[in-house]
């Protein structure tokens, strides 16, 4: 996809501007229902809810605008847009599997597709087997006759570990099975899962889409057939749909998508290269970097890394991992990435102090966003915090 498709994808696809009075920016439609003056209108919108404006909870003016572009975006014919990532990730695994059946998963997925997997799908007779998804034959291993799935994240957002998608989608399809991909760390500009035979991708609207932390959303994309399938049943069923509103915000947030991904991209690699030169920094995971064992992966599958990257902390002690957090000024400690600010957060946040082990790189692990802000105002705060430490 190049940048003119890009262009023409964020600032026009989906906008029809003679529609509402020529305006430059598209209209909240706010609105819980739409009304018909013929009975047979009506009918044919009960029998075919996916084409047809019926109740906001469906389709709605202002979200089919926003699910035009991101599907283009993803290289999709169609998409979803959800109330989370964590419904999308719901949605897309629910529509897939019955009981009895059984899912490969990567290792360490994102906590909600962990949980989903762990607590829920269980009660339901459904199955999880967790592979390292650094080697095709690990997944090659995992497959029984029953599996339904083979879900992936690439990269993963705390360890960065890749998943070659061309590999795992031709095994995928030579065993009947669905692939489902997490693209939340990339965006479609900077991989595009079903240019490699993936058949769902998903990824969370909150981060970089948006960009401005102020919506929860979530993005499911794929074929028609597929995407269909999940509006029908699971889509509707759950009420998972976006607020105009909301998606109205993320299309505002899409027009800057790619200026936001260059620039933080480029103080990203000037962030790991200051703290590379640090002692207290033992090691730095970021998929761009030459020194990441799939690097070469990377540059295969992914145009670009983005903002966010992890780094080990040289300490023995947990405190000094809370002081050198504690210690910064402007870079704010919270979840999530993908907005304006610049992030961090500790590993050892999800432990209780006295299960602290500074043999466990884990636990010594932060993970950082880099925002919008100068490198140069980062480095300082970083330093603050390094003083801090001891």
């Amino acid at each position: 996809m190049d940048s003119k498709s890009i262009s023409y994808i964020i600032n026009e696809l989906g906008e029809d501007r003679e529609n509402y009075f020529n305006a430059v920016s598209p209209p909240i439609i706010q609105t819980s229902n739409f009304s018909f003056t013929k009975v047979d209108q009506l009918r044919k919108a009960f029998e075919d809810e996916y084409s047809t404006f019926l109740y906001s909870r469906g389709l709605n003016p202002t979200v089919r605008i926003l699910s035009q572009k991101l599907a283009a975006l993803d290289g999709a014919e169609d998409c979803l847009v959800c109330n989370s990532g964590a419904s999308a990730i719901f949605a897309a695994v629910l529509s897939q599997v019955k009981s009895g059946d059984h899912i490969i998963s990567v290792d360490q997925p994102y906590t909600w597709a962990q949980k989903l997997f762990n607590n829920i799908l269980p009660k339901f007779d459904v199955s999880v087997t967790y592979v390292d998804g650094r080697a095709i034959e690990n997944f090659e291993a995992a497959v029984r006759p029953n599996t339904r799935i083979i879900y992936l994240e690439t990269p993963n957002s705390w360890s960065f570990y890749l998943q070659e998608l061309e590999a795992v989608s031709k095994l995928a399809r030579s065993k009947n099975v669905i692939t489902i991909c997490d693209n939340s760390y990339c965006t479609p500009l900077y991989q595009r899962p079903i240019d490699f035979g993936i058949d769902l991708v998903l990824q969370s609207a909150t981060k970089y889409l948006n960009g401005h932390s102020d919506v929860v959303a979530g993005v499911l994309s794929g074929k028609k057939i597929l995407i269909e399938k999940i509006f029908n049943s699971e889509y509707l069923n759950m009420g998972i749909g976006i607020s105009p509103f909301n998606a109205w915000l993320i299309l505002r947030g899409l027009r800057t998508l790619p200026s936001r991904l260059e620039k933080s991209s480029i103080t990203t690699k000037k962030i790991i290269s200051y703290l590379e030169s640090r002692d207290e920094v033992e090691e730095v995971h970021y998929p761009f970097n030459p020194n990441f064992p799939q690097y070469k992966l990377a540059q295969k599958q992914m145009l670009g890394a983005g903002g966010l990257f992890s780094f080990v902390l040289k300490t023995k002690t947990i405190r000094e991992i809370e002081n050198f957090c504690e210690g910064l000024k402007h870079i704010l400690m919270a979840v999530s990435w993908g907005g304006h600010e610049s992030l961090v957060i500790p590993g050892c946040a999800s432990i209780r102090p006295n299960e602290f082990d500074p043999n466990n790189k884990v636990h010594r692990r932060l993970r950082m966003y880099t925002g919008l802000e100068e490198a140069d105002y980062l480095i300082e705060d970083l330093e603050g915090g390094f003083s801090k430490m001891a």
